[in-house]
């Protein structure tokens, strides 16, 4: 499914709902800026969708508790390459059982 919004539309609504979770959680820009640990201006550009590092976002998104967001943009794993690499292996032929040899005393 494709969406047809241009990047720079995901990047506005994206900062909308950074905002408006900083406006719930009753913080102002500096406050939030200092305890994700950017500058004031970069928190500010993200809100209103100008581009930022994606250090500044993963910081913001941390503080304001929405975690989960970056969550979802990587889905868990759930088998390893290296079990998918042993489930394909298939016998390449049946051996068949040794004969032990009699013993000479």
């Amino acid at each position: 499914m494709y969406d047809h919004r241009t990047s720079e539309e995901l990047e506005a609504e994206l900062g909308e709902q950074l905002r408006a979770a900083r406006v719930r959680n009753n913080v102002s820009q500096a406050t939030l800026a200092k305890q994700a640990g950017v500058a004031v201006t970069a928190l500010r550009r993200l809100e209103l969708g100008q581009g930022a590092t994606v250090s500044t976002l993963v910081s913001v998104v941390r503080v304001l508790g929405r975690q989960t967001w970056l969550d979802s943009l990587q889905p868990a794993v759930t088998i390893s390459p290296l079990q998918m690499l042993k489930s394909t292996r298939q016998r390449q032929r049946a051996g068949s059982p040794h004969k032990s040899k009699p013993t000479v005393a």
